[in-house]
């Protein structure tokens, strides 16, 4: 468990920091580097020292058997004993018993001789014929006069084993017939030698890689340092500092970006600074426009109520015009009242009033204020709740507008078919969704459908008094509660808006509790005002 906490914690400083990544590579190549030239001194030094070794044997080995050749040669003992006697001072003079360059000698019969004296073969003390390889004894055999040579691994009585040489040759001694002559010679000097520069490369190679590693922080650290300083200063920039700027110094590349990257916060601040003062003026405008509008609306609308409760007295043609009126001056009313929240909205000025209600309930009173509407077009509006309360801390009366908006949307755009309107819930969250089966968007119309004023076909004739700003107000009261609002459409299918809420204020939810595109087709069934009483 903690190494994988350790693995993770090393991936994301390496994700995260440009510095780490430069490092570990610079770092790692290097390694890569120093291995194989490093490799490659070693076996050229081990190559050369063996080699070095192997002449150096050679030319002994070649003075040692003319010289014992010599010996028997100019010899004129015949008889038995003091053959012996010969025989036995080969070994003696030919052998070293140094600590680290030993050398053993056997002096053995060819095997297969007739006629012959057979004499006592003599060996060096703690030599074991059996590391003479066989090939080796064939090879000698077979040789005339000529040296031969095999490496060998010489085992030691500490268990331990050394490299070493075997080297023979055949020797003719008079009365006695043919013999050969080894010499084991011990190459441990050579290998502690090899060792030891081994060693040395080793460490001058970890040391050289730290070496590396703390040049390429240094350097890296001073390369990175204005990328990350300018990172910081976006950062700070982003956030609303405009003001903050790179120090500019001196003319190499990270001058000029800073400089780039100054010219441009200039260019943002200026052009942010422009749209926030036109900005401002419009949300002041329609503010005041809306409010302005408030006093004459009321002296229009109570003298539109009058005339159009006293309508039955009039010409029909004046009738007609009176009802007219009644009509656009409720609609220029309720884009009035949109417009003064939405401009509460851009001016930050809402504040909303959370107390925990049933969800069911709200849902429920937005059906019934619009069940007649949906009567008069024919839809029908289908109710899937659960069972028991489902209990939310919301604004009730703005979750009741955002939901009858959503009503009216699909009524408007059902084509007298089936609405279908579910509640549902989790630990974390409340949703409602509405769909309908009518003529669907598009996703370029998807992507635009909570911008202002929007609508999806302008030419189409509108019978719920819309202003075009519902579901844009819909959203910013979704962003209130901390929720979400998301949409799925496609032509002739219909559309499903889905509202999602945390069941407390500040409790975090990743899924919702209905799935989107709705599950379950819509179908015939009664109206479900008698549902929600």
């Amino acid at each position: 468990m903690k190494l994988r906490a350790a693995i993770d914690w090393a991936l994301g400083l390496f994700r995260r920091f440009l510095q780490v990544r430069a490092v570990f590579t610079t770092v790692v190549l290097s390694g890569i580097a120093l291995l194989i030239v490093g490799g490659f001194l070693s076996y050229s030094i081990g190559n050369g020292l063996y080699q070095t070794r192997v002449t150096q044997i050679l030319s002994e080995s070649e003075r040692g058997v003319v010289e014992v050749q010599n010996t028997f040669s100019a010899s004129t003992v015949t008889d038995e004993i003091a053959l012996q006697t010969l025989l036995n001072s080969v070994v003696p003079s030919l052998e070293s018993s140094g600590t680290i360059d030993s050398r053993k000698i056997a002096l053995l019969r060819t095997p297969g001789q007739v006629g012959a004296q057979i004499l006592q073969s003599p060996i060096s003390a703690d030599l074991d014929t059996a590391v003479i390889p066989a090939d080796l004894k064939t090879q000698v055999r077979a040789s005339s006069g000529k040296l031969t040579y095999q490496s060998v691994g010489l085992t030691q009585p500490n268990g331990s084993v050394h490299p070493g040489i075997v080297v023979g040759s055949p020797i003719e001694i008079p009365l006695a017939g043919k013999y050969e002559l080894y010499l084991v010679f011990d190459l441990n000097g050579e290998q502690q030698t090899l060792d030891f520069v081994q060693s040395i490369l080793f460490w001058g190679m970890l040391i050289l890689l730290f070496m590396i590693g703390t040049v390429s922080f240094f350097v890296t650290n001073w390369l990175v340092k204005p990328v990350q300083v300018a990172a910081e200063v976006s950062e700070e920039i982003a956030e609303g500092a405009l003001d903050r700027r790179l120090t500019e110094r001196g003319e190499d590349v990270i001058a000029i970006l800073a400089r780039s990257f100054n010219r441009m916060a200039d260019s943002l601040q200026k052009q942010i600074t422009k749209l926030a003062s036109v900005s401002k003026m419009q949300q002041r405008f329609v503010s005041d426009v809306s409010h302005e509008l408030r006093t004459p609306l009321t002296t229009i609308k109570l003298a539109g109520d009058i005339i159009f409760a006293s309508r039955e007295k009039l010409e029909p043609a004046a009738k007609r015009s009176a009802e007219l009126m009644h009509d656009q001056i409720e609609r220029f009313e309720v884009l009035l009242n949109d417009l003064l929240e939405i401009s509460r909205y851009d001016a930050g000025a809402v504040a909303a009033d959370f107390e925990i209600q049933d969800v069911n309930g709200v849902v429920g009173s937005a059906i019934a204020g619009l069940e007649p509407l949906a009567q008069s077009r024919g839809s029908v509006i289908e109710v899937d709740i659960p069972s028991g309360p489902v209990d939310a801390e919301i604004d009730g009366r703005r979750i009741e507008r955002l939901i009858r908006n959503l009503l009216a949307n699909a009524i408007e755009h059902g084509e007298s078919r089936p609405i279908g309107v579910a509640v549902g819930m989790s630990d974390s969250a409340v949703a409602i969704s509405v769909t309908d089966s009518g003529i669907g968007m598009s996703r370029a119309e998807v992507d635009r459908v909570f911008d202002r004023f929007w609508r999806a076909d302008p030419a189409r004739k509108r019978t719920t008094g819309g202003t075009g700003l519902g579901l844009a107000i819909s959203l910013e009261d979704t962003h209130l509660h901390g929720g979400w609002l998301q949409v799925w459409a496609k032509p002739n299918e219909g559309a499903s808006f889905r509202l999602t809420l945390p069941r407390r204020q500040g409790m975090v939810f990743t899924q919702s509790p209905l799935p989107l595109p709705p599950a379950k087709k819509l179908k015939k069934s009664r109206q479900a005002g008698a549902n929600n009483e």
